[in-house]
């Protein structure tokens, strides 16, 4: 996708570095930044430098590369890999990319780990890629059968940002809105700003405006009273981790938006790839929620008059913060999963008709 009319990834590697697009600097800041180390990999990811899903795991296994590129040793790559899982406890896609690299990398002893390191690396992103193109065709589908029916502008309520700058390319929720804009259907969306790290405002809008996509940041509260007055044609939001059962876990507020989808009957999708399908675990509560530093909700960042990045206290300084990240979304509420293979009811039996599990 583009940033000032040149085509860029999320990440890539040349020179025996790791090049990110620093998330944390947008969009006031265009930064690429290398990563040269282990340590600066689990560093990007834990202060989301980089962050959604796909683009966790693809860093964590350009993390596992730079690890055997600084000591081919077992003992240093078991233990590279036991710090990234822990960097970012939600997201499946991270464990799902460090236990695939160690599939291949476990017991490799020659000078050939580096080069089968980073082939895999690369597999990882460019599967990525494919993926979340697909998914943009199959949901493509479902603007078009909106705008079929309207014959006006199809009005799309996302939540966070799953972007293309969640994942390598594409993204997962605005795959079907950057299809569905290049075939010339006219889209509107509307980003929540998504607190407290605003990544709708300043990531999904960003990118949108980037493409040239019409939108709308809202406070969080907002998609309720939109929806009851008819101004939402559909909802449609990424994943950080879905059971097999269907069950969604998404950044904190998407289970609010669906019970407000749900109230007022517009169609809720999740569109993810299978990476970010969790087989093991059955029950919602037992995935791990992280609980961010509350210092992401008592404070804010902007700029100031002299066009300087600063961050100010707006909550009193006495007062007590919880900052839950994620949430879970019952299948119940979700009209249906967006997938690389397809579109599916989220539920076990429709993901075993779809991935043959």
């Amino acid at each position: 996708m583009k940033i000032e009319g040149k085509e860029y990834r999320t990440i890539w590697f040349e020179n025996n570095k790791v090049k990110i697009i620093d998330q944390t600097k947008l969009p006031h800041k265009f930064i690429i930044k290398d990563l040269n180390t282990i340590k600066d990999a689990i560093y990007s990811i834990k202060t989301m430098e980089v962050r959604g899903a796909p683009l966790i795991g693809a860093t964590a296994a350009y993390g596992l590369v730079l690890a055997v590129l600084e000591n081919k040793d077992q003992s240093f790559l078991k233990k590279s890999a036991k710090e990234l899982i822990a960097s970012r406890p939600t997201a499946i896609n991270l464990k799902w990319a460090v236990d695939r690299m160690m599939y291949k990398l476990s017991g490799v002893n020659s000078d050939k780990i580096s080069e089968i390191a980073l082939i895999e690396a690369n597999k990882i992103c460019e599967e990525d890629i494919n993926f979340c193109e697909n998914i943009g065709l199959n949901g493509l589908k479902i603007i078009e059968e909106i705008y079929n029916k309207k014959k006006n502008t199809v009005n799309i309520l996302t939540h966070c940002n799953a972007g293309w700058l969640a994942t390598i390319n594409w993204g997962t929720a605005t795959s079907p809105i950057y299809h569905a804009h290049k075939k010339g259907i006219p889209v509107h969306v509307w980003a929540d700003e998504t607190r407290p790290r605003n990544q709708g405002a300043n990531l999904t809008s960003y990118e949108l405006n980037e493409e040239g996509i019409k939108n709308t940041i809202i406070a969080d509260n907002t998609g309720g009273i939109l929806m009851q007055r008819g101004e939402v044609d559909m909802c449609i939001v990424g994943t950080d981790r879905t059971l097999s059962n269907g069950d969604v876990c998404n950044k904190i507020g998407t289970y609010l938006k669906a019970l407000a989808a749900f109230d007022n009957k517009v169609p809720f999708y999740v569109a993810l790839p299978s990476s970010t399908i969790d087989w093991e675990i059955k029950n919602y509560r037992d995935i791990p929620i992280e609980e961010r530093n509350s210092e992401e909700l008592s404070h804010m960042e902007g700029l100031d008059e002299d066009g300087n990045l600063k961050k100010i206290q707006v909550y009193p300084q006495k007062s007590k913060a919880m900052n839950l990240a994620f949430d879970v979304t019952p299948a119940k509420y979700v009209t249906a999963l967006i997938t690389e293979k397809g579109v599916c009811e989220a539920s076990s039996s429709g993901l075993k008709k779809l991935f043959n599990k």
